[in-house]
This record gives structure tokens, C-alpha cells and sequence, in this order.
């Protein structure tokens, strides 16, 4: 933990940081503005919903809640899809799921038919195109790949600042069943952009290396496993899961809590809702700038700090903003917000990225989100059933400070404990060798196995792992203590 990786794709193809990479990028881009927005862009079509179905807020409120279900829950499903099918055709087919849920939604007779479509399949839709970007995003930045999961994360803030006022003129224009249709139809645009996950192909020099090292070893390569829960023997993957899981519970609270606050206040709805403007607005600006900030060379190998640092900037923005009496108040909260939230949207991926590397970041990612949705399904209703016992909304607000400044105590301890194990607290990059250094390593090592035996536990000592994997091996020097290991693709 705390490191920036310098990885490799699954291919053996270094990340290009560029060319394709920005189309790619242009993607994850749409995929996380549909994916994050969406579920609370379906929102302006509620007051339609209790008319024609004669149901509560609360029954409609399901909707939205089923599809952030949806997109947490299932990761586990896309990580093991992805492992076996890639990402493209997933993204593509998920693409279609999304459009044909909202399609199907739009001739609902019942709240239960729209729960189905418009929750449980588009909501997969959507996971299935979301998880896959990151990846992909992944494999395509290395160098860059913190400024570049800054600008996907905006996507977000920018999606729901334009889905919102579409949906309200959707509904206007041709009600919620036109409304519907149409979202569905823009759901679409998930296929073009899961159509610009090209795969990276190993170059032909590595390809023919790779075939006659099999050639001598006469030994076909292992299956990839389609669920790598060997990431949980990492310990950094263990305590940045139970931080996120803890941060989740409070992270969402306050957007959902804010416009009801202010009304409680006495103030107009119009100004009620410009909180949330100005919320996504400074959210737009701060992840991109986020990530360029943890690209920075001073900045990146100490990531896991200033991701810690920017859930107790959230944190205690939430404690102090508890405090607010008038609306002046609430735009300050607002702002100090929007700032905090989007730093811990473009830094939490990057940091897992960091952590688990590319090779397993696929499965890592779906392990993390199935723990974040239970806490994501919890979270919010845990705060309203407070509110509802209290009356007040500071005690909401004091809760959702508490869980996630305790979550930003939990993964920074937790990475200082595991940095005073190491030999020596030097941090660097951690480096790749080419194709050349891989070739000479090939051939230095089938000379040295005979006194293998003797030799691996003089370099366990010396803090070296030494493995063979279908004679496609990597040589990093590691950020903490500058051990040098040798890495083995599963």
C-alpha cells in the first residue's frame, strides 16, 4: 500500500499512456458519468411514477436503490466475465442490457414491472459496462494513469448535471413512458463505447519469445483464474476493502440528505436545489485536478496518504457542516463538499490500482464493490431511520462525518503498520524491465535450477520472491524498501 504501480498488461504489453489510450479513456468517461448519474437522474421521473401507480416515495425510491444494488453487488459476476469473455464483448452486451431495461420499463403496467427493467436489468447493464472501463483504463495508463482516472471520474458530476435537466424536459415533453424510451435509447452509446476497449496485443518479438519458452518447457500455460481471491492474502487489499466498506456507509449520505436539510431550514425549493449545483460543480473540476496531483512524481509513491487525507477533508466537512443554521452555511458545506467528494472519487480506484496492480485488479475490483454494496444499501437508510428518531438533521450528518473520517484512521494506520515491517522505509517506483532484460533473465534462470532449493531461502531473507510462471516473469524494485522482487502473471 501507498505505492504507485508501474504495471504491465495481462499481455505482457507495457500501458502506451496515450495514443488509443484517450479514446479509451473518452469511454470510461460516458461509462462513469451513465453509471453514477443515472440512478439519481431517474429520480426527476418519481412524482409521475406515484400518480400513474398510486405507490409512495418510498416504493419509488427502490428504483434507484435496486440499480446502485446492481452496479455494487454484481461485481463479482463481471470481474468473472471479464476473465473469461474480456472486456469489449462484456461492455457491448451490458450496453444492451442498459437500453433494454429502460425500453422495456417504458411499457411497465405495474411499480414491480419497473423494478425488474429499469432496476435489476439495466442496473446490470451498467455494472457490466463500468467495472470493465476501470479495467481497461488500467491497462492502457501507467505513467499517467492518476491524472487519467481523474478526468473518468468527472464524468460523473458532468453526467448528472446534464441528465437531471434532460429528464425534467423528457418528462415535459412526452412523460415518463417517452422519457423512459428515449433514456434507453441513449443507453446505446454503451455499445460505441465498449466498442473503443481495444485489446492490447503483445508485440510480434514477445509473442515468438513466449511460444519457444513453451516450446523448451514443453508445459502448457495455467488457466487464468476467472476469481483471484488471492488478493486477500494481501494485506494492503484487506484493510483498503474494510476502509471503503466503513467510508461507504457515510460517503452518500450527505447529497441525499442536503436539499431536505435546506428546505427544513425554511428555504424556497429552487434554492434548495442550486445546493446540489454548486455541489457537482466544484465535484467537476476537483477530480481531474485530483489526479493530476497524484501524478505528480513527489505525490504519487505517497498516494494511499493523500487519499487518506482527502476522506478526513470529507470527513470533518460533514462534522463541521452539521453545524449550519442558515443557507449561507449550507453553500459553504456545499462547496467544501463537492471538493472532497471529488477528490475521493478520482483517487479510489487509483489507489486500489496501486495496491493490487494489473494482473489482479480485475478481481480485485469486483471483491471490492460486492463488500462496498452492502454497505451502500445500509448506509442510507441506517441515516434516514436516525433522522426519523432524532428529528434533526445534524445527528445525520454527525454519523456520516464519524464513519468516514473513521475509515480514513483505518487505512492510514493500517499502511504505517505495514510500512515499519519493511526493511528499509525508502519508497520508489516500482520499474519494469523490457523484453530484453526479460529474455537474459529467461536464460540465467534455467542455468541456475539446479541449486534452486539452496538459493530460495538465502533470498527470502534478503526479501526476494522468486518464481516461474510459463517463462513470463517481471523484475520490480518495490516502492517500500526498495526490495527487488520477481513477479509471475497468475
Amino acid at each position: 500500500m501507498g505505492g504507485a504501480v508501474v504495471d504491465e498488461g495481462p499481455t505482457g504489453v507495457k500501458a502506451p499512456d496515450g495514443g488509443w489510450g484517450w479514446a479509451v479513456l473518452a469511454g470510461c468517461f460516458v461509462i462513469t458519468g451513465f453509471s453514477y448519474a443515472f440512478p439519481k437522474a431517474v429520480s426527476v421521473f418519481f412524482k409521475e411514477l406515484i400518480r400513474e401507480f398510486d405507490v409512495g416515495y418510498s416504493d419509488t425510491a427502490w428504483i434507484s436503490s435496486i440499480l446502485l444494488a446492481m452496479l455494487y453487488g454484481t461485481g463479482p459476476l463481471c470481474s468473472v466475465l471479464v476473465n473469461r469473455f474480456g472486456c469489449r464483448p462484456v461492455m457491448m452486451v451490458g450496453g444492451l442490457f442498459a437500453s433494454l431495461g429502460m425500453i422495456l420499463a417504458s411499457f411497465a403496467t405495474s411499480i414491480i414491472h419497473i423494478y425488474l427493467c429499469a432496476g435489476v436489468i439495466t442496473g446490470l447493464g451498467l455494472a457490466l459496462n463500468f467495472q470493465p472501463s476501470l479495467i481497461m483504463l488500467n491497462r492502457y495508463f501507467s505513467e499517467k494513469r492518476p491524472l487519467a482516472n481523474g478526468l473518468a471520474a468527472a464524468g460523473s458530476p458532468v453526467a448528472l448535471c446534464c441528465l437531471s435537466p434532460l429528464g425534467q424536459i423528457l418528462q415535459y415533453q412526452y412523460g415518463w413512458r417517452g422519457g423512459f424510451l428515449i433514456l434507453g435509447g441513449m443507453l446505446l452509446n454503451c455499445c460505441a463505447c465498449g466498442a473503443l476497449m481495444r485489446p492490447l496485443l503483445p508485440p510480434k518479438k514477445s509473442q515468438e519469445l513466449e511460444e519457444s519458452t513453451l516450446t523448451e518447457e514443453e508445459k502448457p500455460r495455467p488457466k487464468r483464474k476467472l476469481l483471484d481471491f488471492s488478493v486477500f492474502k494481501d494485506r494492503g487489499f484487506v484493510i483498503y476493502t474494510i476502509a471503503a466498506s466503513i467510508m461507504v456507509l457515510g460517503l452518500f449520505v450527505p447529497p441525499v440528505f442536503v436539499v431536505n436539510y435546506a428546505k427544513e431550514l425554511h428555504y424556497e425549493d429552487t434554492h434548495s436545489a442550486l445546493l446540489l449545483t454548486i455541489l457537482g460543480f466544484v465535484d467537476m473540476f476537483a477530480r481531474p485536478l485530483s489526479g493530476l496531483l497524484a501524478g505528480m512524481k513527489c505525490v504519487r509513491p505517497r498516494s494511499i496518504y493523500l487519499f487518506s487525507f482527502a476522506m478526513i477533508f470529507n470527513g470533518c466537512t460533514d462534522l463541521i457542516g452539521s453545524q449550519a443554521n442558515n443557507y449561507a452555511g449550507l453553500v459553504v458545506f456545499c462547496a467544501f463538499f463537492g471538493m472532497s467528494y471529488g477528490m475521493v472519487g478520482a483517487l479510489q480506484f487509483e489507489v486500489l490500482m496501486a495496491i493490487v496492480g494489473t494482473e489482479k485488479f480485475s478481481s480485485a475490483i469486483g471483491l471490492v464493490l460486492l463488500m462496498e454494496a452492502i454497505a451502500v444499501l445500509v448506509g442510507p437508510p441506517g441515516a434516514g431511520r436516525l433522522l426519523d428518531a432524532t428529528k434533526q438533521y445534524m445527528y445525520v450528518f454527525l454519523l456520516a462525518g464519524c464513519e468516514v473520517t473513521l475509515s480514513a484512521i483505518v487505512i492510514a494506520l493500517g499502511n504505517f503498520c505495514i510500512r515499519r515491517k519493511q526493511d528499509d522505509p525508502e519508497a520508489k517506483m516500482e520499474m519494469v524491465v523490457t523484453a530484453a532484460e526479460k529474455e537474459g533473465l529467461n536464460h540465467g534462470v534455467e542455468g541456475e535450477e539446479d541449486d534452486e532449493g539452496e538459493k530460495e531461502p538465502r533470498e527470502k531473507e534478503n526479501g526476494k520472491a522468486s518464481a516461474l510462471n510459463t517463462g513470463e516473469e517481471m523484475i520490480m524494485v518495490g516502492e517500500e524498501g526498495g526490495e527487488e522482487t520477481t513477479e509471475t502473471s497468475l
